[in-house]
């Protein structure tokens, strides 16, 4: 099935990132018919939690919300990482302002509450950042997968399939 055949998406994300939320995304959008690139702080080799290593093509200093149909921030400890960077928080806030897709997972929220863009707005995360979701003003709901207009967000990897199957829908009818 190649839905997704004139999509474009960005997996952005650093050392440490939860394996699984990174990789299965990226190769479940690329079946789906959409051209999944990685970005990172520097171009380069990343590495996950659980040694998974994946080449960076490109540095989040040179991205433009106008090259991409949506961008997705997987988990694990990268999330942290990224959330100070200005470059990474000026992209994703510039994505929401042009409403287009922006998908998060387990820890991914941390950068979308640095950006600015959860105030308002319904979504879910891993239990441990529900307190600063709320304190950023977003209304926390404990499920699979929420999508709020141009948000999705899910909790951990259990929830992989539902996270990406709700990434392909929302990018179908855009």
């Amino acid at each position: 099935m190649r839905e997704l055949g004139d999509k474009k998406v960005v997996i952005i994300s650093t050392n440490n990132f939860e394996d699984t939320e990174l990789v299965y995304p990226y190769y479940r959008l690329i079946e789906a018919g959409a051209d999944v690139e990685i970005a990172a702080l520097e171009k380069g080799t990343i590495c996950g939690k659980h040694g998974i290593e994946v080449a960076a093509e490109l540095a989040i200093k040179e991205l433009k919300a106008d090259d991409f149909d949506a961008a997705i921030i997987p988990g694990g400890w990268a999330p942290d990482r990224l959330r100070v960077y200005k470059e990474v928080l000026d992209f994703v806030a510039e994505m929401n302002d042009k409403r287009k897709l922006i998908a998060a997972i387990c820890h991914g929220p941390h950068v979308l509450i640095s950006a600015r863009v959860v105030k308002g707005r319904k979504v879910t995360a891993v239990r441990p950042l529900w307190d600063d979701l709320k304190n950023a003003g977003a209304t926390v709901q404990d499920k699979a997968v929420v999508r709020d207009e141009n948000i999705v967000t899910s909790r951990f990897p259990p929830d992989l399939p539902q996270f990406c199957k709700e990434i392909i829908r929302a990018l179908s009818k855009t």
